[in-house]
């Protein structure tokens, strides 16, 4: 049990860490504007899942994936001086399709709820 807590606080602390790196940081034009949803830490701390949404769609979505996997090694590096562990996860970064999912799933049962016929009374 203390494991999984602290793991979810370094997922944490790496959560909030991210961004403020990102913007401050890192000067690639790849990475725009970019959120950082979760991260998922591995039990022994030696991997980081780093899930992001953007704005950015089809290609430039890409370039922001292939931006910030070019900046993974900098960033470690830049965690690693931020967080209290003995060693900074790699950093393995993941489009985070989920809110789109949401966003597309939400759409759809607009829709529905649209074409269904009004009562007749």
């Amino acid at each position: 049990m203390a494991n999984a807590m602290r793991l979810r606080r370094v997922a944490d602390q790496i959560q909030r860490e991210l961004p403020e790196l990102l913007r401050l940081e890192v000067k690639d034009p790849r990475i725009g504007m970019v959120t950082i949803t979760e991260v998922h830490v591995s039990p022994d701390l030696a991997h980081a899942r780093v899930y992001f949404t953007t704005l950015a769609e089809g290609d430039a979505r890409k370039e922001t994936l292939r931006g910030l996997r070019r900046a993974a090694g900098f960033l470690r590096s830049a965690l690693g001086q931020r967080i209290k562990t003995r060693v900074a996860p790699e950093l393995r970064f993941e489009f985070d399709e989920s809110v789109e999912r949401g966003a597309r799933l939400s759409r759809l049962i607009d829709e529905a709820v649209a074409k269904k016929d009004p009562p007749t009374g």
